[in-house]
C-alpha cells in the first residue's frame, strides 16, 4: 500500500492543544468493522462494549520528563537534550537528539541545572543525533529523580506550547509503571480510576503489558512504499499473567481489546502458529499495514491520528483501509479532536 493513500486534510483547530477536563469524557467514535456502523459515544460509554470475561490489554509504560536545558562547557551556550533510550542500564550512556546540533560536537561537555547533571558527548549518531554518557556515579533510580528534577515533559511539536504543569499528570495514562517511553501510549490517556474500576466490576480482564514508545508514533511516514518503511526497535515485555489471560479469552471466544496501535505491536510481535500468544522480552520493529491478518485482538481503541503517520496506518490495518478513511472524514465533519490530547475510536 501506498503512503499517499493516508494523506488529507485536518483542519489545524482539531489538532487538539490540551486534554478535556476529565479523561473519560472525550469523545468515542465506535466503528463497527464488519457492518460499517459508526456510532458517537463518550468514553465513559466503552463499558458498553465490554462483557464479563472479555480482557482489556494495556500498556504500562511510563515516560519521563525527557527534555533538559543546559549549556556547553566554556562557551555557555544554551542546548537542549532529548532524552530517547537508555542504551545501558546502570551505564548512564543515552541515545538523544540534540539542539542546536552543529554546536554540539564529539568531547564536548554539557552540564544541566547547577551542575547536577554532567554528560559528555561520545558519538555522532544521525544530524541531530548524539551518543552521550552522563557522569553521574549514582543508581539509575537516582539518575531518575535527578532527570524528573531537571527535566520537562517532552510535548509534540505539533501541539505549538510549552509544558504546563497539567501534562506532568496529564501527558501519563494512570496506570504507567514503566519507565522508558519517550511518548505516552495516546488512547490510554482516556482511562480514569473510576473506568477502570467499573470495567473490572463487570467482570473485564485487565492485562497489562509494556512497550516503551519512542519517536516513530510522532513522525510522518517518509516513503510512499510502505514496505521500505523501517522504523526504530522499541522494547517491549508480555509478561506470563498477561499471555494466561489472553490465551483463555482467545480460547473462550470472548473479545481481547487492545488500547492502543503500541499494544498491538506487542502482541503481534510474539504470536504461535496456532494464533495463541507468547511470553516475550526483547525488541522489536514490527510494521503493520494493510492487509494484515490479526491474530491476538478483536476490538482496539485507539485516538485519531495524523495524516501519512505510523498510528493511522495501523489503525485503518485493523479496522479495514475504506471504512478507516470514511470515519475520518466523519470525525473531521463532526468536529473530533485529534492526536495526543484527541478523542478516540473504538474499533469492534
Amino acid at each position: 500500500m501506498k503512503l499517499s493513500s493516508f494523506k488529507f486534510t485536518l483542519p489545524s483547530k482539531l489538532i487538539a492543544s490540551h486534554p478535556v477536563e476529565n479523561r473519560e469524557e472525550a469523545r468515542l467514535m465506535v466503528v463497527h468493522k464488519h457492518t460499517g456502523q459508526i456510532e458517537h459515544k463518550t468514553f465513559k460509554d466503552l463499558i458498553d462494549y465490554l462483557g464479563e470475561n472479555d480482557t482489556l490489554v494495556l500498556n504500562d509504560t511510563k515516560i519521563f520528563p525527557s527534555k533538559l536545558y543546559g549549556s556547553k562547557e566554556k562557551t555557555g551556550a544554551q542546548i537542549e537534550v532529548f532524552l530517547l533510550r537508555e542504551l545501558e542500564s546502570g551505564e548512564h550512556l543515552w541515545d538523544t537528539l540534540v539542539e542546536p546540533a552543529r554546536k554540539i560536537r564529539v568531547g564536548n561537555k554539557l552540564y544541566f541545572g547547577d551542575g547536577e547533571l554532567v554528560a559528555e558527548v561520545l558519538d555522532n549518531t544521525t544530524s541531530r543525533g548524539r551518543t552521550l554518557k552522563f557522569l553521574f556515579e549514582g543508581t539509575r533510580e537516582e539518575f531518575y529523580e535527578i532527570v524528573d528534577q531537571l527535566g520537562f515533559v517532552p510535548l509534540p511539536n505539533q501541539l505549538k506550547r510549552k509544558p504546563e504543569a497539567e501534562d506532568r499528570e496529564r501527558y501519563q495514562t494512570i496506570y504507567a509503571q514503566h519507565i522508558g517511553a519517550v511518548v505516552p501510549p495516546f488512547a490510554g490517556l482516556h482511562f480514569s480510576a473510576h473506568l477502570l474500576k467499573r470495567l473490572e466490576l463487570k467482570g473485564v480482564h485487565i492485562a497489562p503489558l509494556t512497550l516503551h514508545i519512542g519517536l516513530n508514533s510522532m513522525k510522518i511516514i517518509d516513503v510512499e512504499d510502505l514496505t521500505k518503511y523501517r522504523i526504530g526497535s522499541e522494547q517491549f515485555l508480555i509478561p506470563d499473567d498477561t499471555v494466561t489471560t489472553v490465551n483463555t479469552a482467545l480460547d473462550d471466544k470472548k473479545q481481547v481489546c487492545a488500547v492502543g496501535t503500541s499494544t498491538i505491536k506487542a502482541l503481534e510481535t510474539s504470536v504461535s502458529v496456532a494464533g495463541r500468544l507468547k511470553p516475550a522480552q526483547g525488541w522489536t520493529n514490527k510494521l503493520i499495514f494493510p492487509p494484515y491478518d490479526f491474530k491476538v485482538c478483536t476490538s482496539l481503541i485507539t485516538n485519531f491520528h495524523l495524516p501519512e503517520s505510523l498510528p493511522l496506518v495501523n489503525a485503518a490495518a485493523f479496522g479495514g483501509y475504506e471504512l478507516m478513511m470514511e470515519a475520518y472524514q466523519l470525525a473531521i465533519k463532526e468536529k473530533y479532536r485529534f492526536f495526543v490530547y484527541g478523542d478516540a475510536m473504538l474499533i469492534i
